[in-house]
């Protein structure tokens, strides 16, 4: 089905029906997110937990979303996206990250504030600022964090990263990505240097999830193990 987005009305009559469409599309982009982790249809309570609502408030929505065909829903066994609400997810997605990067690049905001802003702004740019926007950064591959940014035709490079918790002492990786929702997690890390891109070896680590020790740029650091877990990591490949 051909959808389209609060983003790309162009009437202000048409925009009466943001606050719905804003919702079709927040609930696509989790379900996306949770899909990426789980296996199998996802369940309501996830859904609840992630968006922070009612369980009864997402049963409606998925109610609705089932009946646009963006997802299949079963009653007591979850959902999962059609290709069609996967797309919706994608577009959400390709306009937030955009976003981030813009603010970041070409505002100089800091990493740490990007997020919510686009989670507002995601909504309501269009196709051609859409454009414009990419072409001006120079059709970027990922945002601040280190995420891929959904193609122009919404293909999504595979994730070929590794939990920097899951390293073991004497191990070198390259620093990919790291989630965006937590401000003060992305400010320690700025603290020490420690962005995407960069270079890092394992030296220590404490058992039951006690931090990691890395050192970059010849300086150590501890990193508590939650962090370890949510950032991402390539590793060096034989030979280098």
């Amino acid at each position: 089905m051909a959808h389209t987005r609060t983003s790309s009305k162009a009437r202000i009559e048409e925009r009466r029906s943001a606050p719905a469409s804003e919702a079709v599309e927040d609930y696509a982009k989790a379900i996306y997110a949770l899909e990426l982790h789980r296996e199998g249809p996802i369940t309501t309570s996830a859904l609840a937990e992630r968006l922070e609502v009612a369980p009864s408030s997402v049963t409606a929505m998925l109610k609705r979303l089932d009946e646009l065909g963006l997802v299949r829903y079963e009653p007591y066994h979850g959902v999962t996206l059609t290709r069609s609400g996967e797309r919706v997810a994608l577009e959400v997605i390709r306009h937030h990250r955009l976003i981030e990067a813009f603010l970041s690049e070409a505002l100089e905001m800091p990493w740490d504030r990007v997020h919510d802003e686009a989670e507002v702004l995601e909504h309501y740019i269009s196709e051609e600022l859409e454009g414009r926007i990419a072409e001006k950064l120079g059709n970027p591959v990922l945002d601040p964090h280190g995420d891929p940014i959904p193609t122009p035709e919404l293909d999504l490079a595979a994730d070929r990263t590794t939990a920097l918790a899951r390293l073991e002492r004497g191990q070198r990786a390259r620093f990919a990505r790291v989630s965006d929702s937590d401000p003060a997690m992305l400010r320690y890390l700025a603290a020490r240097g420690i962005r995407p891109g960069v270079e890092l070896r394992v030296v220590g680590a404490q058992p039951f999830g006690g931090p990691l020790f890395v050192e970059v740029d010849g300086r150590q650091h501890a990193l508590g193990g939650e962090l370890a877990q949510k950032m991402r990591v390539e590793l060096e490949r034989a030979g280098k």
